[in-house]
């Protein structure tokens, strides 16, 4: 599992749709990441939601099948597919539930997984979050650039990260530090050898976050190496 997408995995990990492996690493990453373990409490009753809900009887061929297997189906078919996108779908396809509406036609028919609007299909949830927000450009040394689009959260402060022009092999972090000094890590990742936007590997990585600290008790943001070298400081508004 990428540190790109394990964030998006806590919808299918609440269906139970996760392989083995992928649930195994997960689980350790729920360790770390109080936002996925946020959004897996909201997302515990999907799967009871969800299961023993079959096709529209006249709208589609009978078949016993719950929503949550052909879900499962799905998901063997798009492996290689980017999760961020199949989420979105079970989250539409739940939204579509608890208004009465014909999902097990849609997904019987294999029609492609609803995504929110204005998404081109093709991001991941942080990159989405990133793309739509306004964000926060940082000071970064030895060539790293990025920046941060954070909104205030009850719980907290939520933030998606862009970040280029880093290479590896780095074990790095996204640390909200308070005006009282308080350092909170929002999340962790490993920079592969290839690196992020950088020649050879010119895609940047996105990652989401999130901080107990309110944001406006936030003096700055900043993204360290597990050897405590500063990468690039953001304040936490423009």
């Amino acid at each position: 599992m990428t540190s790109r997408v394990e964030h998006t995995d806590v919808g299918a990990y609440a269906l139970g749709l996760l392989e083995e492996d992928d649930r195994l690493a997960f689980e350790t990453h729920l360790l770390g990441c109080g936002l996925c373990r946020a959004e897996l409490s909201d997302l515990s009753g999907m799967a009871s939601v969800l299961s023993g809900i079959g096709p529209v009887e006249d709208r589609a061929p009978p078949s016993p099948e719950p929503v949550v297997s052909l879900l499962r189906r799905r998901r063997a078919a798009h492996r290689r597919t980017r999760r961020g996108t199949f989420v979105l779908g079970m989250a539409a396809a739940v939204t579509l539930v608890a208004g009465g509406l014909a999902v097990g036609t849609q997904l019987a028919a294999g029609s492609a997984p609803t995504v929110a609007q204005g998404s081109d299909g093709h991001m991941g949830p942080a990159e989405q979050f990133y793309a739509d927000g306004a964000p926060i450009e940082g000071r970064g040394v030895d060539g790293v650039t990025g920046g941060l689009v954070v909104e205030s959260k009850a719980w907290g402060t939520h933030a998606a990260l862009r970040l280029a022009g880093v290479k590896g092999p780095l074990q790095c972090e996204l640390v909200s530090v308070g005006r009282s000094g308080e350092r909170r890590v929002m999340t962790g990742w490993s920079v592969p050898p290839a690196g992020y936007g950088v020649p050879g590997s010119p895609d940047p990585l996105y990652m989401h976050g999130g901080s107990a600290t309110p944001l406006k008790d936030i003096d700055h943001f900043e993204v360290v190496t597990s050897a405590g070298r500063k990468l690039l400081t953001v304040p936490p508004t423009a």
